[in-house]
């Protein structure tokens, strides 16, 4: 499993840059210094490699897996979509499936309230166990940004398609039991200096890099296995 203890120090304030960074190599507690260009280094925040995995989604594969993948998505960005359609699943296959890889999805909305509200509907299938599905679902149905496509009828329906007890789902929803946790989740991203989506942050216990963008898998295959 991934070393909890890895100390890993972000700046804050970064330019996009859809490039892949490498950084220091760290041993136990030494911290990793994430080298992105930036336009204020001043203000930074260290976290461990369990701080960066908790309060998102469950973890896909296996959480012993020795490398991890951390992606701030937004349900409603058009690269995320991208990644989703094109990328996501080939990695999924080849790296998580086969206990190499292990994945965590934490939200970053971008795009407003609605991006806000499908994230929270994702949690909300979670207390179903059925986070992923419902993570799915929503990409399967991408709509576009800031088009009106996330609304109560539409996670309704795609509670429906995934078989959730609707009542469950509603009362959950009309709770908002997860808004608290999906503004955490972004606002912890800020700290760290994430600023577009999708954003990953890819590590294990000696090594750790960053990848922003809707990248190939050609591109993620590169990293995972020189990591």
């Amino acid at each position: 499993m991934t070393n909890p203890n890895i100390g890993i120090k972000f700046s804050k304030n970064v330019k996009k840059h859809y490039v892949v960074i490498p950084i220091a190599i760290a041993i136990a507690a030494v911290s990793i210094y994430l080298f992105y260009p930036h336009e204020d280094s001043t203000a930074t925040n260290t976290v461990s490699a369990q701080t960066l995995m908790e309060n998102g989604s469950p973890i896909l594969g296996d959480p012993n897996a020795k490398i991890t993948i951390v992606e701030f998505g937004d349900y409603q960005c058009t690269y995320c979509h991208l990644f989703h359609q094109d990328t996501k699943d080939q990695l999924i296959q080849e790296y998580v499936n086969t206990g190499k890889v292990n994945f965590v999805f934490r939200d970053f909305p971008l795009n407003g309230p609605d991006s806000v509200l499908a994230a929270e509907a994702a949690y909300c299938a979670n207390d179903q166990n059925k986070y992923w599905q419902y993570h799915d679902e929503l990409y399967n149905n991408w709509g576009g940004e800031r088009t009106g496509w996330v609304n109560q009828k539409s996670l309704d329906q795609f509670a429906t398609n995934v078989g959730l007890d609707l009542g469950q789902f509603d009362n959950c929803m009309d709770a908002k039991k997860y808004e608290s946790k999906v503004l955490d989740n972004q606002k912890f991203g800020q700290e760290i200096g994430i600023d577009g989506t999708p954003s990953f942050i890819i590590f294990n216990d000696k090594k750790i890099t960053r990848v922003v963008g809707a990248q190939p898998f050609s591109f993620f295959k590169q990293v995972l296995d020189n990591i």
